[in-house]
């Protein structure tokens, strides 16, 4: 009797691991990778770099013209569907400015729809810098990263065979970087100056109704060693995706670049998707929980000097990776 509790206890054993082994074999089964193409790095620098050539991107001038120019016909020469959106806004020191924002759709017809947006102005002042603090910066990672990185995935999802199954549209907010300088005491508490773009069109839809599953605002996304955190905002109004993507990033080898720690929030463009258009946006952003935004910020340090191509694709990857997915 007393072998048989023991040949039994032995096969219970047995059947207990083999059932183990079954969930195992069951449960990585289960992780089906749906192809996607790669992400040229090299290309989205270049994107950055044209843009920069252009000049600052600042409203109202001829590299602001020049580049709307350009990204309407990029996107038009990968097919997609373009439209832009012209409103005026009155700005903290109150000028009146002329804004567009810029709106391609990839597969319209498609019901399910990912959101990807950046903003493309960029800052008139350089009012963290120790001169020439009047005068505009090159914006290569604010502003022009974003772009570069939409833009290539892009002309990605047009130049290959294979196609991702949602629907895509891209943003490219405008008026996002002419908030107060940095020491104003005169400061409006009722009014935020940051975000034109997003305010507007999150109050005013290019298509009436017009919702998406959800999207990701690419901003920062350029510097050599950035470090992308869970921004504040993101994980309140779209925790999910945001685990989401930074899941990816380490299944794609990016986990040095997203980084499993939570930072503040930050008034950026996808706080108004949220809050006033209802649909969930992230913001990857490089913006530390204990350092805040990068030395560069808002001053002429943010060149071309400062972008790499690696952070580049570490975003990009991530990003094509996730729409492909859905």
């Amino acid at each position: 009797m007393k072998n048989n509790k023991i040949w039994l206890f032995a096969l219970l054993i047995l059947a207990w691991a083999c059932s183990g082994e079954k969930n195992t074999e069951t449960q990585v089964a289960e992780v089906v990778v749906k192809p996607y193409p790669a992400f040229n790095a090299d290309s989205a620098y270049a994107f950055v770099q044209k843009q920069v050539d252009f000049g600052p991107r600042v409203p109202g001038t001829p590299g602001h013209a020049a580049t709307k120019a350009w990204i309407i016909s990029q996107m038009e020469s990968y097919g997609m569907s373009v439209q832009t959106q012209d409103f005026q806004v009155k700005t903290y020191d109150g000028l009146n400015w002329d804004l567009s924002n810029i709106i391609a759709s990839y597969n319209p017809q498609a019901t399910k729809r990912i959101l990807l947006a950046a903003h493309w102005d960029t800052r008139r002042i350089a009012d963290k810098d120790t001169e020439r603090m009047n005068e505009p910066i090159d914006g290569a990672n604010d502003g022009a990263s974003g772009v570069g990185v939409l833009l290539e995935i892009a002309r990605t999802i047009s130049s290959q065979g294979l196609k991702p199954e949602v629907g895509v549209d891209f943003i490219f907010f405008d008026g996002e970087d002419d908030g107060e300088p940095e020491m104003s005491s005169g400061r409006n508490n009722s009014q935020i100056w940051w975000c034109h773009g997003s305010q507007y069109w999150s109050k005013n839809k290019h298509i009436p109704n017009y919702s998406a599953y959800y999207g990701i605002l690419v901003d920062l996304v350029g510097a050599k060693n950035a470090r992308f955190y869970r921004e504040g905002y993101s994980r309140q109004f779209a925790g999910g995706i945001v685990s989401k993507v930074w899941g990816h990033a380490s299944q794609l080898g990016h986990s040095g670049f997203f980084i499993q720690k939570d930072a503040p929030e930050i008034v950026d463009d996808h706080y108004f998707v949220n809050a006033q258009a209802g649909i969930p946006m992230i913001d990857i952003i490089e913006f530390s929980p204990d350092f805040g935004f990068g030395h560069y910020h808002h001053t002429h340090q943010d060149n071309m000097e400062l972008i790499d191509s690696r952070t580049l694709k570490a975003v990009g990857e991530t990003v094509l990776f996730t729409v492909y997915q859905e």
